[in-house]
């Protein structure tokens, strides 16, 4: 069964890889938007995971730095099922087999890491495209975690933001299992590989995934206030997310403790 799922994810990346080649070139940019928010849907849905989204009504479609906590690649077809955004990546990704060059076809920036020289390259990119108008996506804290907690902000990229005048756009995202508690399932951490990922996800389904939209941060003059300012919205959607989870938590283990009693209550009446 997990390999005929597998199988089944495969065959929608060669689908999109064959979509990207033989649709995009004349597409316009509202039909590749479509195109590829549909996609990463059916994607979610292959791994088995729906997607929830909360205070979409702050969302900036255009001419915002996007930034969100970093949990696992599958961050990147959440946040392209909500609203399609090209991303700044670690060059390794574009080595990756077909995701590497889906990634590359989508607009993505990709950051040499070891190369300290190649930063400016990549914020006088960022910058020219936040004044475009478009829309880009970066994961400050640079690496993953397990997503209980946030690591510190790195706050080189949102100089882009502050070159471009444009406003920041906080986002978070959390996981959850069938059991409405958070799942590190999806974590792509240490040295996990992709493969055990995926592997841990199929095997917890059905999963949740939540993106809170946080309201958007005004431009600014400091790149540390801004990301400052970006790790605590992110912080607070994390904490009320995992608040409500608990929240459902705590209620069905009330309702558990109801259900025993009144079987208990059965057990003793008389005739049973």
């Amino acid at each position: 069964m997990l390999a005929f799922r597998k199988l089944r994810i495969f065959a929608h990346l060669l689908r999109g890889m064959f979509t990207v080649a033989t649709r995009f070139p004349t597409a316009t940019p509202q039909t590749r938007m479509e195109l590829n928010r549909a996609w990463s849907l059916e994607m979610l849905r292959r791994c088995g995971m729906k997607l929830v989204v909360h205070n979409d009504q702050a969302r900036l479609d255009s001419g915002a730095l996007v930034v969100g906590n970093h949990v696992s690649w599958i961050d990147i077809y959440v946040v392209n099922a909500w609203r399609p955004t090209p991303f700044v990546s670690k060059a390794e990704v574009r080595q990756w087999p077909i995701v590497g060059w889906l990634a590359q076809q989508l607009d993505t920036i990709f950051l040499q890491r070891e190369k300290r020289s190649d930063a400016k390259r990549i914020m006088h990119e960022l910058s020219e495209r936040l004044k475009r108008g478009e829309l880009m996506c970066v994961f400050p804290e640079g690496t993953t975690s397990a997503g209980k907690d946030l690591l510190p902000f790195h706050s080189n990229l949102f100089q882009a933001a502050v070159s471009a005048g444009c406003p920041v756009q906080p986002i978070c995202l959390m996981y959850e299992d069938g059991n409405g508690r958070q799942s590190e399932a999806p974590a792509y951490i240490d040295d996990l590989t992709l493969s055990f990922t995926l592997n841990a996800m199929l095997r917890t389904t059905p999963l949740t995934a939540h993106l809170y939209v946080c309201d958007a941060i005004a431009a600014g003059a400091d790149r540390r206030v801004l990301a400052k300012d970006a790790q605590g919205a992110i912080e607070t959607a994390l904490r009320r997310m995992q608040a409500g989870l608990s929240a459902v938590t705590v209620e069905e283990a009330v309702e558990e403790a109801v259900d025993a009693e009144s079987a208990d209550l059965e057990g003793l009446t008389p005739g049973r």
